[in-house]
């Protein structure tokens, strides 16, 4: 099991990693999901070998292939010495400058421009795009077609929505969300769910970790 790549996750965001695997030329040495419908199973043909407390006994490089930036973040904080891999798809394009922290996944058609930082087990999810100088922290999900100006900052477990937008120099606070199509144009506090356009906050949701 330490040869390869082992994926966290059975479902749909774990398929789209193991697809950026292939398409990198990198070895899989299976998944691990909790739900034990998915054991003995194949995810693009990738066995499910059982669940995640297996990974105790990897000693190569694993990715979290879970959407849920909540449990992104749980998962990590109970392995901490884990060996957390970057996994960039063969069409992203991602500056040499930019610096991505373990556990981050880069997908298919993404662009990354210079000088922006990535915290860990980050999302820059297919055709999505960060300009220069953006700062991302820990378990942040930049949804597909996703666009984010030159010097946006986006806090600790923050979701930007499907087609959402940010106008440069920007900040969205930490675990706050923002609908699929939403433009942020002035800075966001921590814990909401904006919408629209502009975006503006609908809900206030308890701090810290919003799983769903």
């Amino acid at each position: 099991m330490n040869d390869g790549v082992l994926v966290i996750g059975a479902g749909g965001h774990a398929k789209v990693i193991v697809g950026a695997l292939r398409a990198a030329g990198r070895k899989i040495a299976g998944l691990l999901d909790d739900r034990a419908e998915y054991h003995g199973t194949t995810v693009l043909g990738a066995r499910v070998l059982g669940g995640s407390a297996l990974l105790e006994l990897h000693d190569g490089p694993a990715v979290l292939g879970i959407g849920s930036n909540a449990v992104r973040a749980r998962l990590a904080g109970q392995h901490p010495d884990v060996a957390w891999d970057v996994v960039v798809h063969p069409t992203a394009w991602v500056d040499p400058s930019v610096v991505l922290g373990p556990g981050t996944v880069v997908f298919a058609g993404a662009v990354i421009q210079p000088d922006t930082r990535l915290g860990r087990h980050c999302i820059v999810n297919t055709g999505a795009s960060i300009d220069h100088d953006s700062v991302l922290g820990n378990c942040v999900h930049v949804a597909p077609g996703a666009r984010l100006a030159g010097g946006v900052t986006l806090e600790d477990g923050v979701f930007m929505g499907i087609g959402s937008a940010a106008i440069p120099g920007v900040s969205v606070g930490a675990w706050s969300t923002v609908g699929a199509g939403g433009a942020v144009v002035s800075d966001l506090p921590a814990n909401v769910i904006a919408v629209g356009v502009p975006a503006r906050p609908i809900k206030q949701l308890d701090s810290g970790w919003q799983e769903g």
